[in-house]
């Protein structure tokens, strides 16, 4: 996996979508991504979410589970 096909098959879904998944399944069933900056992320983050800046993506992209649902902020 890099990083230009983790976003290519996925479907843009609005807040309350990704909401209603996350009350529906167990945390360990999707993954969240906060690609914004670490400032950013530790002003405020949604509970469970991996930090992983745009500009780290290339050598990070193994954090990731392929097999899981990624909603991506």
């Amino acid at each position: 996996m890099n990083w230009k096909t983790l976003f290519t098959p996925g479907a843009n879904i609005s807040p309350a979508e990704v909401s209603r998944f996350m009350a529906e399944h167990q945390p360990g069933d999707y993954q969240l991504l906060d690609v914004r900056q670490p400032k950013e992320y530790e002003k405020e983050h949604l509970p469970g979410a991996l930090l992983l800046p745009l500009k780290e993506i290339n050598e990070r992209i193994t954090e990731l589970d392929p097999a899981k649902p990624t909603f991506v902020y």
